[in-house]
């Protein structure tokens, strides 16, 4: 088997409230995760949905350094900066795979996870990240729900675009025509990671 971590995180401050374009400066409020094991063929075999406060995020780093794959949108520019004040040293040299890097390298640009979803899948994001900001500095019990059920819907949208990605090797967009296209991906693993987890799973 192999595991997979699918995550997303929000921030307590917009980059207006911070000098420069640093995520680092902007602090984690939430962070959540969809936990899995997948066969060789990248089939899923179980999964779990779980969310992170601060006190919470050793427990989510152990997690994901016992992963083969951290999975995310933007995360590479974003995400894992914006954990780093919180992470253990060698977390940005964990095996995080951004679907992001995988977009802008077979189309030359980046595209959001909104467009992504939107013609790929037939859906949208559920909230946009400034709100997830007010969320949190309301901090009532009702605000902090509506961000995590937000962070949570990211994930899963995430989770089923790279699903698609595996399943189909295409992604969709809308070009610059206002047709829907589509391009290819790979999101297979290197086969000594397929190698690896068959040989302990012999033992």
């Amino acid at each position: 088997m192999i595991t997979e971590v699918i995550f997303d995180v929000e921030t307590k401050r917009l980059f207006s409230e911070v000098e420069g374009n640093d995520p680092s400066l902007l602090g984690v409020s939430i962070a959540s995760a969809y936990i899995r094991q997948v066969d060789d063929e990248q089939h899923e075999i179980s999964g779990e949905l779980k969310s992170f406060w601060e006190e919470d995020f050793p427990e989510m780093f152990r997690i994901m350094g016992e992963a083969k794959r951290i999975i995310g949108f933007n995360t590479i520019k974003f995400d894992v900066p914006a954990l780093l004040p919180y992470a253990p040293e060698n977390f940005s040299k964990l095996p995080h795979f951004d679907i992001m890097v995988h977009v802008r390298a077979k189309l030359g640009h980046y595209l959001s996870l909104s467009t992504l979803g939107k013609y790929t899948l037939g859906r949208d994001k559920t909230d946009v990240g400034t709100n997830a900001v007010m969320y949190w500095n309301q901090h009532d019990p009702e605000s902090l729900k509506m961000l995590q059920e937000y962070c949570e819907a990211d994930v899963l949208l995430t989770r089923d675009l790279y699903d698609f990605g595996v399943a189909n090797r295409e992604l969709k967009y809308i070009d610059n025509w206002n047709n829907v296209a589509s391009f290819t991906v790979d999101f297979s693993y290197p086969k000594e990671v397929i190698d690896s987890t068959r040989q302990i799973g012999l033992f």
